[in-house]
C-alpha cells in the first residue's frame, strides 16, 4: 500500500535530482531516503527511479538520477494525493483545535516588498498562534509550486495579452484566482535623459525609445517587453537584465538604459530618476492563486483576506507621479 511518507520522499527525489539532496530537503539521512524508495517500489511492484547516464557528461543538467516512466506518473498523482491530504489535516487540526493551523506563501520580488510584510503582519496580529512559511519565487516556478502541494498561495502577475503575440496557454487553468492589484507600468530614465521633461508634461510612446539600451526583468517581463516594442515596429536592444528593481533602478540612474518597470516597486528610492508615463497605458495583474481544495481552509481564508486588505491600502498609498521626488527638490 502506498504510503503518504513514501510520496514525499519522491517528490523530494524527482525535484532535487540525488538521494543527498532529497535527504537534506527533507531533514533526514540518506539511508533513510533510500530505504523509502525501496519500499515504494516494492509497493509498486516497478522501478521508480534509475541513475542518470549522463551524470558527469558535458551539458548534463547535475541530476543524479531521474524517475523512470512509471516514477513520473507516480509522481504526478502523489502531487494531487498530498495536497488533498494536507487539506484535510488542516481541517482537521482546526476543528481540533480551534485555530487556524499552517500556511504556505510564495511570491515573486516585488509582490514580496509590497504586499506580503503587512498581510503576514495582519495575520500575525490576529492569529498569533498560526504557523506561516514564506519563500521567493518567479511565477511559473511559483505556480509549479502550488499545483505540486507545495505552498498553499502563490501570489504571480500576468500581463494582458497582445495582438499577434504567442506566449502559451493560460498556466492558472483550474486555479482559484483572486485579483489584488492592476498595477500600471512606467518608464524609467536618467534624470538627464532627453525625454525626462515628459515625467511633468504628458506620456510617451514606446517608439520613442527605439533606439535606447534597455535593462530588462524576468523571464516573464522580457518577453512582455519585446512583444510590447514589436508592436511598436522595433526590437529593443537589451543590454543588461536584473530581477531586482532597485538595481534596475541604480542602472538607469547611471545612464546605462531605460527600463519598464511596476509601479508598486516605485519608492522613494528612484530618487532623481524620472518615470514616465505610457500612451496607451500598459498595466499588469497581480493575483493571488490557491487550489480549490485550499480554498476552505481557515489559515488560506485569513490569509487571502490579509492580502486583500494590504493590496487595497497599496493601491490607495501608490505615490503618484505628481508627487515623486524631482532633482532639486
Amino acid at each position: 500500500m502506498l504510503e503518504p511518507r513514501q510520496l514525499r520522499v519522491l517528490r523530494a527525489v524527482a525535484q532535487t535530482g540525488s538521494f543527498a539532496a532529497a535527504a537534506r530537503a527533507l531533514d533526514c539521512t540518506q539511508p533513510a531516503v533510500r530505504r523509502q524508495i525501496a519500499a515504494l517500489e516494492n509497493s509498486a511492484r516497478t522501478p521508480l527511479v534509475v541513475r542518470n547516464p549522463n551524470t558527469g557528461h558535458p551539458g548534463n543538467t547535475g541530476r543524479e538520477i531521474r524517475l523512470t516512466e512509471a516514477g513520473e506518473i507516480l509522481n504526478g498523482y502523489a502531487g494531487r494525493i498530498l495536497t488533498r491530504l494536507h487539506a484535510a489535516e488542516e481541517e482537521m487540526a482546526y476543528i481540533k483545535g480551534a485555530r487556524l493551523g499552517r500556511v504556505r506563501l510564495v511570491s515573486f520580488l516585488s509582490g514580496m516588498s509590497a504586499l506580503v510584510p503587512t498581510a503576514l503582519a495582519g495575520l500575525r496580529a490576529g492569529h498569533p498562534d498560526t504557523d506561516v512559511t514564506f519563500a521567493e519565487a518567479a511565477p511559473p516556478r511559483a505556480v509549479e509550486m502550488l499545483r505540486g502541494g507545495d505552498c498553499d498561495i502563490a501570489l504571480a502577475f500576468r500581463y494582458p495579452k497582445l495582438a499577434g503575440a504567442d506566449r502559451g496557454a493560460d498556466d492558472w487553468a483550474g486555479l482559484v484566482t483572486r485579483l489584488l492589484l492592476t498595477d500600471r507600468l512606467l518608464v524609467a530614465v536618467p534624470p538627464e535623459h532627453r525625454l525626462a521633461e515628459a515625467a511633468d508634461t504628458g506620456e510617451i510612446t514606446l517608439a520613442e525609445l527605439a533606439d535606447e539600451a534597455w535593462i530588462a526583468g524576468c523571464t516573464q517581463c522580457h518577453s512582455h517587453l519585446a512583444d510590447l516594442c514589436a508592436a511598436e515596429g522595433f526590437a529593443p536592444r537589451i543590454d543588461m537584465v536584473t530581477d531586482d528593481h532597485l538595481t534596475a533602478i541604480a542602472l538607469v540612474r547611471a545612464g546605462l538604459g531605460v527600463a519598464v518597470l511596476p509601479e508598486i516597486a516605485l519608492t522613494a528610492e528612484t530618487g532623481d530618476v524620472r518615470l514616465l508615463r505610457l500612451e496607451p497605458a500598459v498595466h499588469r495583474e497581480i493575483v493571488a492563486l490557491t487550489l480549490p481544495e485550499y480554498e476552505a481552509l481557515p489559515a488560506v481564508r485569513a490569509l487571502l483576506a490579509q492580502l486583500t486588505t494590504a493590496a487595497g491600502a497599496q493601491a490607495a498609498g501608490l505615490p503618484t507621479l505628481s508627487t515623486a521626488p524631482q532633482p532639486g527638490r
